[in-house]
């Protein structure tokens, strides 16, 4: 295979047969990781932006030491990276749907998994974030374990789902029952590839307060333009 384009892995799972790619890009040189989830592309080290304000920005809104946080989707890491950036994190918890994507990261097959998993303060999880939600919590190992962030960068946008699943994750109720799982003063936070969607902000506010939609920008220079992504915020009352 050419140095430029390796597959490092692919797996069949319960939603689709989903890959890991290396590319080379012949202007920088540089590595581009990219995940699929069947012809469809969940994301790329290219486009790593937004998701690290995702994390970002919900823990600008707490304040004090000892965080415990909750993220819905590992993906290629950079998420889960930046909440480990923040010292005052005392645990983090990594959920994914998706046995392969944990491995990617056990094997050291993407560039951040060695630093989460050298980190005695994650733990990555397999299993299924909106079922989770819906039911007794997170972290297996403590029912009902309620954290400071809940952070999620699972679906393309609350309208363009993964799978169908997790379709009720948006509504009122679903949201209602992730709140449950967040401390008062508690943070929620949402990647989306969507612009700002007022019936989701509405949904949000029946919940949340201190709801906000952030824009976050970035370079595509595959498109020689900037593209733009959204991070839905919320505040648990208390």
């Amino acid at each position: 295979m050419s140095a430029q384009f390796e597959e490092l892995d692919w797996s069949p799972t319960p939603i689709g047969d989903v890959s890991l790619r290396r590319r080379r890009d012949p202007v920088t040189g540089v590595d581009i990781f990219e995940a699929k989830l069947g012809d469809e592309f969940l994301m790329s080290s290219l486009f790593a932006v937004a998701e690290i304000e995702v994390a970002r920005l919900a823990l600008a809104r707490l304040r004090g030491f000892g965080l415990d946080v909750a993220v819905g989707g590992l993906g290629l890491g950079y998420t889960a990276q930046a909440v480990l950036v923040d010292e005052r994190v005392r645990e983090l918890l990594v959920l994914d749907t998706l046995e392969p994507v944990i491995q990617w990261h056990k094997r050291g097959l993407v560039p951040v998994g060695p630093i989460l998993t050298a980190d005695p303060r994650c733990r990555l999880v397999h299993g299924d974030f909106f079922a989770m939600s819906d039911g007794s919590g997170f972290d297996p190992l403590m029912p009902k374990r309620v954290f400071d962030a809940v952070v999620v960068d699972v679906d393309h946008s609350p309208r363009h789902l993964l799978a169908d699943g997790s379709a009720g994750f948006y509504g009122a109720e679903g949201t209602r029952r992730l709140a449950w799982h967040l401390r008062p003063g508690g943070v929620y936070s949402l990647w989306s590839n969507d612009p700002p969607d007022d019936a989701y902000l509405a949904v949000l506010s029946e919940v949340f307060v201190d709801v906000a939609a952030e824009i976050v920008s970035f370079p595509n220079p595959l498109q020689d333009r900037k593209a733009t992504n959204t991070v839905y915020l919320g505040t648990t009352p208390g």
